[in-house]
């Protein structure tokens, strides 16, 4: 019986999420096209240089820069992969976008302690750019 009221609870949890989740994902699929359409393809390509080194650290401070959640970084990853931009600079946005929040250092600080903001966010920086060339290296997409 109780097994049954959790899986129900869990239910309704998940649908509430997927609620408030498709009005965000609508938006921000909305912005991408928007953004694909007013941006040239020249401007993502003239961002992106094709050198790995480079790529993967343009990408990682901007998806530094422009946290948020997992679920938007996909799609925008993806757009970007769509765009010509290479592997490891959509892999290292998606990383630094999802685990770094440069914009979030100041609540951040207060809540945990500033040094530990400083360092989890420099730790994080430093682990997707690794992790963005390794993944690239793995799957031999040099």
């Amino acid at each position: 019986m109780f097994a049954k009221q959790k899986l129900k609870s869990a239910g309704v949890s998940t649908l509430n999420s997927m609620k408030m989740s498709i009005p965000v994902l609508l938006g921000v699929l909305l912005l991408i096209s928007l953004i694909t359409h007013v941006v040239p393809k020249k401007a993502f390509s003239s961002l992106f240089s094709g050198n790995l080194v480079l790529d993967v650290l343009i990408g990682s401070i901007i998806g530094s820069i422009s946290a948020g959640n997992p679920l938007t970084s996909y799609v925008i990853g993806g757009e970007l992969l769509k765009q010509g931009i290479s592997l490891a600079a959509v892999t290292a946005f998606i990383l630094g976008w999802v685990t770094v929040g440069a914009v979030q250092i100041p609540a951040e600080g207060l809540m945990l302690g500033k040094k530990f903001a400083f360092v989890r966010n420099g730790v994080s920086f430093l682990m997707s750019l690794a992790i963005a060339v390794l993944t690239v290296v793995t799957l031999g997409e040099l």
